[in-house]
């Protein structure tokens, strides 16, 4: 066997390997799950983020939060900020009071609504439209940034860029104290192609945890639970990070909750909003450079 035909068998092989079916991964290969963890939405990814219609853009919670808000900030032109640099009280309340996201602690009337804060739903919005550009800060005071006033009317664009900014560039464990900051977000796009596969039927949220624990046992050496087993302590963190915060918050979950609140159940289904925006191809046994 010459050099030649030795690269080409040594090619072979390891195209052979970088293709093989990993059951842990749900039969994807080592070459998909790098595209699905690094290049979630790029072609060689088997995800793919579908385009929806206007009615469907107007289903999600967080894109009407944000479309809102900066509906609102062009409206007036600017925005002052508070000394400490958040959102006025009455701007707070008069973006949770659309009611496209609702928080326990004020429905219940547990808390009430004061600052910027105080809501994390409100607080995401406003750091989402930041972080994709589509606000800036100056001189203590909020404005559009011309990004924000060329797309802000265009549902489609806007979509886009406010999913990739939560799964691609906010930090998940921003709102936790979670000893691993990872957790949930790195793979997300794990999580989608088990909601695609299995969302159909009311499934625990641990059904769900276990699956990408399994895929991700890496997750589990560093964790020192502060209740619970390491495993629990880990699904629980998985849990409130891709479905309570992201899933739910884009409208593409449905949770169920059942029980006590120290024993409760959570179930998850997919919303027909999830079909529409994520398509999944299966395993498709091609290997390329």
């Amino acid at each position: 066997m010459d050099l030649g035909d030795l690269q080409k068998h040594i090619d072979q092989v390891m195209n052979e390997q970088n293709n093989r079916e990993i059951p842990e991964f749900e039969g994807y290969s080592p070459f998909e799950m790098h595209h699905i963890l690094h290049f979630t939405f790029e072609p060689n990814s088997p995800i793919n983020l579908q385009n929806l219609a206007d009615s469907d853009c107007l289903k999600c919670p967080m894109f009407n939060l944000v479309k809102y808000f900066l509906d609102l900030v062009k409206s007036k032109g600017e925005i002052k900020l508070t000394a400490k640099g958040f959102l006025p009280t009455k701007i707070v309340q008069d973006i949770y009071n659309q009611g496209f996201l609702e928080e326990y602690r004020f429905s219940s009337g547990i808390s009430k609504l004061y600052k910027e804060s105080d809501s994390l739903t409100v607080n995401l919005t406003r750091l989402l439209s930041e972080l994709a550009g589509l606000t800036k800060k100056r001189n203590g005071k909020i404005s559009l940034t011309k990004t924000g006033e060329k797309i802000a009317s265009d549902n489609q664009k806007l979509f886009d860029l406010i999913f990739k900014t939560m799964t691609q560039k906010f930090s998940w464990a921003y709102y936790d104290h979670y000893e691993n900051e990872q957790i949930g977000q790195f793979g997300f796009g794990f999580s989608l192609i088990l909601l695609s596969k299995y969302g159909a039927e009311k499934q625990l949220d641990n059904f769900y945890s276990d699956k990408y624990i399994k895929a991700f046992p890496q997750f589990l050496e560093s964790i020192n639970p502060t209740y619970g087993t390491i495993e629990e302590y880990a699904g629980n963190c998985y849990s409130v990070r891709t479905f309570e915060r992201f899933m739910h918050f884009f409208g593409l979950v449905k949770i169920e909750k059942e029980g006590k609140m120290l024993d409760r159940m959570k179930f998850i289904i997919k919303t027909e909003l999830f079909d529409k925006l994520i398509k999944v191809r299966p395993h498709n046994n091609v290997y390329s450079k």
